[in-house]
């Protein structure tokens, strides 16, 4: 009689045991995913505040407007950055979608002079966004992000980007932003 108690008494502790971690499992499962739902609510707010920024600059009827405050982003070594730049089909009298590509280079001939390296050294900052294409009805607006991961060992000095658009293979539009590479 006495083993079946002491039996009894090891199988209600480990339930409860079982009953417990479930319940932190299910807690802690519920905390994460209102962490996440916020987090991407924050981004998707941020998102919608960048375009209406970009919709904002639009209103003077421009092809290409690229965002960012006097057109230059300050990077510090080893860091991430993305610029966010858009395209607006002004194309009248059509209601075909017109075929946009873009190209992300080195604008500056002496890039080499003034930082020390090439300009296709440079251009492997990019981690996304060098060229791209894409399909876009009259009127409407295509939001991009050229994304640079500068590394560590990047020289401090400012480099000119240049985006150049064509549309259905004619150069469409073009603009620039530069890179303040900073310690």
């Amino acid at each position: 009689m006495k083993e079946r108690k002491g039996a009894l008494e090891l199988s209600i502790g480990t339930l409860v045991v079982i009953v417990l971690a479930m319940a932190m499992l299910i807690l802690g499962l519920l905390l994460i995913q209102r962490i996440f739902e916020g987090a991407k609510y924050n981004v998707d707010t941020i998102n919608n505040k960048v375009r209406d920024e970009i919709n904002k600059l639009f209103s003077e009827e421009r092809q290409m407007v690229v965002y960012l405050a006097n057109n230059l982003a300050e990077i510090k070594q080893g860091d991430s950055w993305g610029v966010a730049f858009a395209v607006k089909n002004l194309e009248s009298g059509t209601v075909e979608a017109k075929k946009f590509t873009y190209a992300t280079t080195i604008e500056d001939e002496n890039i080499k002079q003034k930082c020390g390296i090439s300009s296709n050294e440079i251009l492997k900052w990019i981690a996304t966004g060098e060229t791209d294409s894409f399909s876009l009805p009259p009127g409407q607006t295509s939001y991009r992000i050229v994304r640079l991961e500068v590394p560590k060992i990047a020289p401090l000095c400012t480099v000119r980007f240049n985006v150049e658009v064509k549309a259905n293979g004619q150069v469409y539009t073009s603009d620039f932003f530069d890179v303040k590479v900073k310690a």
